[in-house]
């Protein structure tokens, strides 16, 4: 059979493998792949969900309730908070909007498996920056990649899919040291799940304040289990997000998560509750496996990270084996979300199996 003449893509495109979520699960198996709440939704956003605009009505094409929402909690004007489907849509659109071909986006790596093809959609060079011996942001030598073609750097905090914070002072100094148009990303999407007092916050801190080029993405789809209604926010200077919201597409927050996020912020102290149950199963999954032998890194996210190296696809085919859906990064680790309290003690089970 004759192949069809297909469409010329872009080189680097070809190249690109697509993003691939987190395996799913069967009915008897734990989910610990995407880093999801375990937890069902609140009675109480449940019944926002049924109060959303009829489904023949577009919604709000810039969540206008939720950014003054937003506004009011951090103390900045509606327009300083863009809202899009997905903190990840927010990083594609500030991509787009600051580099093109011949610029650089500099990032950590290994970090969140997104981030090498924002640069490459963008028609941008991705500059990736490694990780210091204990799995952290190495923000020296980050600060040492920029040149002048450095248009964008995302700074992962606390990094998916190791797990530790950047703190406070080392942020502070890494913004000192990079150029004011230089655009930095302070991706906070596990910013809940932090106990650590030395963590940048860059929302309490309002760095965004000080240094107009920095910009913090948060999101509802971890702490507050809004995954499956995607729907992330960023706070920064009014005319950077203008810039995100003319690379966005149209109309992508649906009424459904508008509503269900502003239910979640009514509802924050009892989803902080539930918050608190999975830092302790955290604490305690990331004790057990150490207490096996498992160089665990400090994570103050709600994951676990096992370095397995070049035995990673066998050691998660173990866990499989086992109903344990885990997300191998083979030749490098391993990432175990933390899920039910019944997960607990069957991953140290099996990590101890094939320790």
């Amino acid at each position: 059979m004759t192949e069809p003449i297909l469409p010329r893509i872009r080189p680097a495109i070809a190249a690109l493998a697509p993003y691939r979520q987190g395996k799913q699960a069967g009915p008897d198996a734990f989910k610990l792949s995407s880093n999801e709440n375990p937890f069902d939704p609140l009675p109480s956003v449940l019944e926002a969900l049924e109060r959303t605009t009829p489904v023949n009505r577009y919604p709000d094409a810039t969540a206008t309730r939720l950014r003054e929402r937003l506004g009011a909690r951090y103390g900045v004007e509606p327009d300083q908070v863009h809202v899009a489907s997905g903190s990840v849509s927010i990083l594609h659109q500030l991509i787009l909007a600051t580099a093109s071909e011949g610029d650089e986006v500099i990032y950590a790596w290994r970090s969140f498996e997104a981030y090498p093809s924002l640069p490459l959609v963008a028609g941008a060079t991705g500059v990736q920056v490694p990780l210091t011996a204990d799995s952290r942001h190495d923000l020296g030598a980050m600060a040492d990649a920029v040149t002048e073609r450095t248009r964008a750097i995302i700074v992962c905090t606390p990094n998916n899919p190791t797990g530790p914070i950047v703190t406070s002072a080392e942020f502070a100094a890494f913004v000192e040291r990079v150029p004011n148009d230089v655009l930095i990303i302070l991706d906070e999407a596990y910013a809940e799940f932090v106990t650590a007092p030395d963590a940048v916050d860059g929302l309490a801190e309002r760095v965004f304040d000080a240094h107009p080029n920095v910009v913090v993405l948060r999101t509802f789809s971890k702490a507050y289990g809004l995954a499956g209604l995607r729907v992330g926010y960023a706070i920064g200077h009014e005319k950077v997000l203008d810039a995100a919201r003319t690379t966005g597409i149209p109309l992508s927050v649906t009424s459904a998560a508008e509503n269900a996020a502003i239910a979640s912020l009514d509802a924050e102290a009892e989803l902080l509750e539930r918050v608190a149950v999975i830092v302790e199963r955290r604490d305690r999954l990331a004790e057990g496996l150490r207490a096996q032998g498992w160089d665990v890194p400090d994570s103050q996210s709600n994951f676990v990270w096992l370095p397995t190296g070049e035995h990673t696809d066998d050691v998660a085919a173990a866990f499989v084996a086992n109903d344990l859906i885990v997300r191998p990064f083979s030749g490098d680790g391993i990432r175990i979300s933390v899920g039910e309290e019944a997960s607990i003690a069957r991953v140290l089970e099996v990590a101890s199996s094939v320790r």
